[in-house]
């Protein structure tokens, strides 16, 4: 084979010439990447480092008004509620109540049979009018004693009669007297028996004892009542144009809580909606004292022992004092036995400087409190304030600080500052 017909060999120069081509482009991308280090250390140390806020919570001091209440919850009821009753037994001929109802004092509710009645009182009229006869008869036998005796004093006075006639006389107009004496009184009893007959004739119409709604009717035409031993309820009335809210005060609200003290409530249906009413009164006791066993009528040894001790297990429970208010209801929106949602304000403050409660430090040992505050540049001091009202939330300050001025009401967690500053540069 001939020199011209072999394949040349690759020259030295073309192998040295595609040598440096890898290395070119790993110096370009290391050079890229340390760029976009040092403008993120750059962009940290701008934003974040420079910053002596950024782990700081801080806000800023604002005019407002705030209050301190107590929270409770009540129930509503008319402010006259009455159970009207029978005071006479019998049957029910007559019912004019319908549930919800407005009725007037003195409208006939419902009437009972009264043919017993009506001859109870005839009796006792007889009774009295048998009575008053009697009483004339004495009046009359009366008057016959009085001339008889009369005229035995004249026969006597000329001895035409003898002493003991005289005496017989005597003793017949004393005895009729007291006679007329005795029927006096009986016309008395037989009077009085005669109003209550009346009055019991007339416990057979029920009427109504105040202005009121009917919210119950607790019986029904032909049915029988019996008061012999207790008055059966026939009809429920209230007055709804105004209510009552009874309020249960837990027993660490108590000693807050005075009467004339402003009080707002709110209803499961109408949330948005407040009622406005003043304090009228505070019980001094719970209800848990009907069971107190030191006021509990006389009982034996075994019923003391388990009154003492539901005493004692009520008193392990959570103990309420009832404060009543009323509140006018003139749409009747607020009905009986509702659910209210009661705050009464102890003390309120209107447009003074208030801060979150959290900027507040714990008392010193001069029971002062202190707050820290931001300046114009960022820098922070520590100064005493005098605080007032606080509500948990914020709290009013009453010198130390002035509205605008920002304070530190915490800082940030170290995770959440991890999370939002960049990595540094060369970090992983």
């Amino acid at each position: 084979m001939n020199a011209v017909d072999r394949p040349a060999a690759p020259s030295n120069a073309a192998v040295v010439a595609g040598a440096p081509r890898r290395p070119r482009r790993l110096a370009l991308l290391l050079t890229v990447v340390v760029a976009a280090g040092a403008v993120a250390y750059s962009l940290y140390r701008t934003h974040f480092a420079a910053d002596p806020l950024a782990d700081l919570l801080v806000a800023e001091a604002t005019v407002g008004d705030i209050e301190q209440s107590v929270q409770a919850t009540g129930s509503l009821r008319p402010v006259q509620l009455v159970a009207v009753g029978a005071q006479v037994s019998g049957r029910i001929t007559k019912m004019n109540a319908i549930i919800g109802q407005r009725v007037a004092a003195g409208d006939l509710v419902a009437e009972i049979d009264n043919m017993t009645q009506q001859n109870d009182l005839k009796s006792a009229e007889a009774g009295l009018d048998d009575v008053r006869a009697q009483k004339r008869q004495k009046e009359a036998t009366l008057a016959y004693d009085v001339w008889a005796l009369e005229r035995e004093e004249k026969t006597l006075a000329k001895e035409a009669t003898s002493r003991d006639t005289w005496e017989s006389a005597k003793e017949a107009v004393e005895t009729t007297r007291a006679q007329i004496d005795s029927l006096a009184a009986q016309i008395k009893q037989a009077e009085v028996k005669v109003d209550t007959a009346r009055i019991d004739l007339g416990y057979t119409r029920i009427t109504a004892p105040i202005d009121g709604t009917v919210l119950l009717v607790a019986t029904q035409v032909g049915q029988n009542v019996n008061a012999a031993q207790s008055a059966p309820t026939i009809v429920i009335l209230g007055r709804i144009d105004r209510m009552l809210v009874r309020a249960e005060i837990s027993e660490a609200d108590a000693p807050k809580v005075r009467i004339g003290q402003k009080a707002t409530f709110t209803i499961l249906g109408e949330p948005r909606r407040q009622w406005q009413a003043t304090l009228l009164a505070l019980d001094p006791a719970p209800d848990s004292l009907r069971s107190d066993s030191e006021i509990a009528s006389s009982a034996s040894a075994s019923s003391s022992a388990s009154s003492s001790s539901s005493s004692s297990s009520s008193t392990s429970s959570a103990i309420y004092y009832y404060g009543r208010f009323e509140v006018d209801n003139p749409d009747g929106e607020l009905r009986t036995y509702m659910t209210a949602q009661v705050r009464i304000v102890l003390d309120e403050a209107k447009g003074v400087v208030t801060i979150p409660t959290a900027a507040l430090s714990g008392p010193d040992a001069d029971g002062k409190r202190s707050v820290e505050v931001v300046g114009a540049n960022g820098s922070l001091t520590r100064r005493v304030v005098e605080v007032g009202l606080d509500d948990k939330a914020r709290c009013e300050i009453r010198s130390g600080l002035a509205a605008g001025e920002r304070v530190v009401i915490g800082r940030r967690a170290a995770e959440t500052q991890a999370s939002s500053m960049p990595s540094p540069p060369g970090a992983l």
